[in-house]
């Protein structure tokens, strides 16, 4: 008799961790940690517990894990984040498994991400912002490491771009994190919106970013760094996104 297997994609579920115990927040820390060459610049799995638990969960700020599972193992996941004071979202972190990429696991937890986001905003949010590396601008001592663990900046900006990512056409500095303590430049600012759009109001991106940092910089310098971010728009109501490779 012939036996029929299901497409591994079929048996991958997708499910939202709210038990700050689950054993699933272990088995997503593995999978970035693994899927990214820079881990030790991801938020590390010991610190999801606090962020999903109750002083994690406030009204201006909710936090969220969705994992992706095939048989109890973690083969990918997104941390994000609902800003209520911006109204959008922004992602810490979106990946998957190498063995099991270029099956629509991504874009899976994508849609999943929007819709979790939709619901805790009574109603549909803008868009979703993320900040990743510039293949264009990564010192070559970081291009080499990536390069190290099979991993490509580029293929990761296409990846990005085919889920509907496209990135905001203006300077975007990480505040810290960058040599002797000072900003992050290699990275870019990208921004998925809800419906297509060929641009994204500033007063947007700046909102956003100064939600996302006030937690771990404190209100002043968060907003600081928004005003410094707002004045490289140059005045602009308005930020082109950019479609990838044009963005380069």
């Amino acid at each position: 008799m012939r036996r029929e297997f299901r497409p591994v994609t079929e048996a991958i579920t997708i499910r939202e961790v709210v038990d700050p115990h689950d054993p699933a927040i272990d088995g997503f820390g593995q999978m970035q940690t693994a899927a990214y060459f820079a881990p030790e610049t991801l938020i590390p799995a010991r610190y999801i517990p606090q962020l999903l638990g109750g002083d994690g969960q406030r009204g201006w700020r909710r936090n969220f894990l969705l994992v992706a599972e095939l048989d109890g193992r973690v083969v990918g996941g997104t941390l994000f984040h609902w800003l209520a004071d911006a109204g959008s979202g922004f992602s810490s972190f979106l990946g998957v498994d190498r063995e099991f990429r270029r099956q629509g696991i991504a874009r899976r937890l994508h849609a999943e991400r929007f819709s979790l986001l939709d619901r805790t905003a009574g109603g549909q949010i803008p868009g979703v912002f993320i900040d990743v590396v510039s293949p264009a601008r990564l010192p070559p001592a970081e291009l080499a490491r990536e390069q190290a663990i099979g991993s490509d900046p580029a293929q990761r900006r296409r990846a990005f771009d085919r889920v509907g990512f496209r990135q905001v056409d203006v300077r975007y500095e990480q505040p810290v994190g960058g040599p002797n303590g000072g900003p992050v430049t290699f990275l870019d600012l990208l921004f998925c919106p809800r419906t297509p759009a060929a641009s994204v109001p500033t007063a947007l991106v700046v909102a956003t970013m100064r939600a996302y940092w006030s937690p771990w910089l404190g209100a002043d310098a968060a907003g600081r760094h928004a005003r410094a971010l707002e004045s490289r728009a140059n005045g602009q109501s308005e930020l082109k996104l950019l479609s990838w490779p044009d963005a380069d």
